[in-house]
């Protein structure tokens, strides 16, 4: 079909039958890309990958990404602002742990697409 500036855009189905457009909201899309810009940093998403799999300190995380404890410090508080991170008090450390589950999925995507 040949749109023209006044036929309506149909989303159609394999069968060619029109299908309703999915709700959307722009302001959460507008939330959603920037909290994938945070994500969108090779530290940033190598530590989320630890964190899936259990509890870090900032000076565990800082060794394995190869940066210094104040720049692993500053990634994680970025992940922290958009939720994606939860932090607890352990004595004189503090442990970093993934609030938002949905981070699984993405990470599960990156794994099968780049390394697997």
């Amino acid at each position: 079909m040949v749109q023209t500036p006044n036929t309506p855009s149909l989303n159609t189905d394999n069968s060619g039958a029109a299908q309703p457009k999915p709700p959307g909201d722009m302001a959460a899309f507008a939330q959603a890309a920037e909290c994938l810009r945070t994500l969108a940093h090779p530290v940033r998403l190598r530590m989320v990958q630890l964190l899936l799999h259990g509890r870090y300190t900032v000076g565990e995380l800082a060794e394995d990404c190869q940066v210094p404890d104040n720049v692993a410090s500053e990634h994680l508080r970025l992940m922290q602002r958009c939720g994606f991170l939860n932090s607890q008090r352990d004595g004189r450390r503090v442990f970093y742990e993934i609030a938002e589950p949905h981070l699984a999925n993405i990470m599960n995507c990156i794994e099968q697409r780049f390394l697997g």
